[in-house]
């Protein structure tokens, strides 16, 4: 007989990465299909807190769907991302996870890995079949987003990947070089300038 379990408990157990007790509560509820904050499932709140033992479990045990959206339209993909958890973006990935999704605003993962300072999640995502040319609502594509953060390792890689991505420009004309100088970014200046 499945007993009832509080959803906040599960989701807090899943962000303090407490596997054990997770099981336990999951077997006794009988489903781990619970709505959480935004409409997350507890795969977005595993990949986001970067927690591989409970999101492999998640996956494996109860055959969540590592598609499930939010109501932002955001995938535990897009989560892993977002927080460089790269154990996580290359356990999903591994197992099928669509690497150019969107969520809300046209966001893909590759964008969202940008906002980091993580090169390695980018390059995952990129040997995976990221598009870095994609583009959001707002016309910027993953290069846009790295010259905004304006880490030059990351634009260098960029660049090596896709020479192009330094030319484009977002719905109201601004380009990269735009974008990282307005933000401050002096080593992404002097990387767009010797182009």
């Amino acid at each position: 007989m499945a007993v009832s379990v509080d959803p906040r408990r599960l989701y807090r157990l899943v962000h303090e990465g407490q596997l054990c007790a997770l099981r336990e509560e999951l077997r006794a509820a009988g489903r781990a299909d619970c709505a959480g904050p935004a409409g997350d499932t507890l795969l977005h709140c595993a990949a986001r807190h970067g927690h591989l033992d409970v999101l492999t479990y998640l996956v494996e045990a109860w055959d969540m769907d590592i598609e499930a959206t939010n109501r932002d339209y955001k995938r535990p993909l897009h989560e892993a991302a977002s927080m460089g958890h790269r154990d996580c973006v290359r356990y999903l990935l591994g197992r099928g996870a669509a690497v150019d999704c969107l969520k809300k605003a046209d966001w893909t993962p590759l964008m969202m890995a940008c906002t980091r300072r993580n090169l390695e999640v980018v390059q995952d995502l990129v040997e995976h079949g990221a598009n870095p040319l994609l583009k959001n609502k707002d016309g910027w594509n993953s290069f846009h987003v790295a010259s905004r953060e304006g880490d030059p390792r990351i634009l260098q890689y960029l660049l090596t990947v896709c020479p192009a991505a330094w030319k484009t420009e977002s719905k109201v004309g601004r380009t990269p070089l735009h974008t990282a100088a307005m933000h401050g970014c002096l080593e992404a200046v002097k990387l767009l300038l010797q182009r």
